[in-house]
């Protein structure tokens, strides 16, 4: 009987202080400023193709989906110098009002053989 009661009131303070630790707000939980507005992250996407067009303002590649031909059409910052019509190259881009803006720009050099 004794050792029966000692665990009843163990049980008793072990879920009574679960209780109390779950019921804790947090002190310093940050407010939300109904004046001010947090942008949304704009997501980072890639591209990889070969190059069919490019000008100083946009870009155009044609890539490969699940055997899918697809043209994508890309706006540039600034001019690319190191680029031309039939490279294979990796974009990295964001959505920005419905175009595509190019952030950066890679050209995908194929990997040499290792036979001498």
């Amino acid at each position: 009987m004794k050792k029966t009661l000692i665990y009843v009131i163990g049980a008793v303070f072990l879920l009574s202080a679960i209780a109390f630790a779950a019921d804790k707000p947090t002190a310093n939980a940050p407010k939300a400023d109904p004046g001010k507005v947090i942008p949304a992250r704009t997501a980072k996407m890639n591209a990889t193709g070969k190059v069919i067009e490019i000008t100083n303002t946009s870009i155009k590649i044609e890539r490969t989906v699940k055997n899918n031909v697809e043209t994508m059409t890309f706006i540039l910052d600034k001019p690319v110098g190191n680029i031309a019509v039939n490279d294979a190259v990796k974009i990295a881009y964001v959505e920005k009002n419905g175009n595509l803006v190019a952030s950066r720009i890679a050209k995908i050099v194929p990997k040499q053989s290792g036979k001498k």
